[in-house]
């Protein structure tokens, strides 16, 4: 398996150094990453189910993808290379908002990001990676809200702490 690197950056997202991902998650150091919601013309949000064979997180449902941004890749760039990998298709996006957040896991990773949120918009039905998703669905804003309160276990930590700040967002964005 090839090794990944993650940008490590200070709290104003400065870039302070470069880590392998595995350690950078077992030392909790704060580095770049990104999260990609796609909506259609329902306003309904494409939401995956993390492959069974991935290392944290298994079959847990999240948003559409989210990863790290390579050195010298804008978040755009990296969030539709990512995009085409995992879902199997290309748009554009737009880059909305970020903050910082931390999420442990059970396995002894931690998950301390600089996340940049990116929004874009699909109608069609993805082409998956099976490597890396496991399932997609298509799902109404104020559902993932409800089904998330009622069944918090079905989704990945870090999409329960971003869902929060995107929802609000797209609240006021329709104001």
């Amino acid at each position: 398996m090839k090794e990944e690197l993650v940008i490590l950056v200070n709290e104003s997202d400065e870039q302070i150094g470069v880590m392998e991902k595995i350690e950078a998650h077992e030392k909790a150091l704060l580095h770049r990453a990104f999260s990609v919601f796609i909506l259609n013309e329902n306003n309904e949000v494409m939401l995956q189910q993390r492959a069974s064979e991935k290392y944290h997180s298994p079959l847990l449902w999240t948003n559409t993808c989210c990863s790290h941004q390579r050195v010298g890749e804008s978040n755009v760039e990296a969030g539709r290379r990512r995009l085409q990998e995992e879902m199997g298709f290309d748009v554009s996006l737009e880059d909305v908002f970020s903050f910082i957040y931390k999420a442990p896991f059970d396995n002894g990773l931690t998950e301390h990001e600089f996340d940049h949120v990116m929004i874009g918009y699909y109608n069609d039905e993805p082409n998956i990676n099976k490597e890396e998703v496991e399932a997609w669905k298509w799902m109404s804003i104020e559902g993932i809200k409800e089904d998330m309160e009622n069944q918090p276990a079905l989704y990945t930590e870090w999409f329960k702490i971003i869902f929060s700040k995107f929802y609000h967002f797209i609240v006021a964005q329709k104001k």
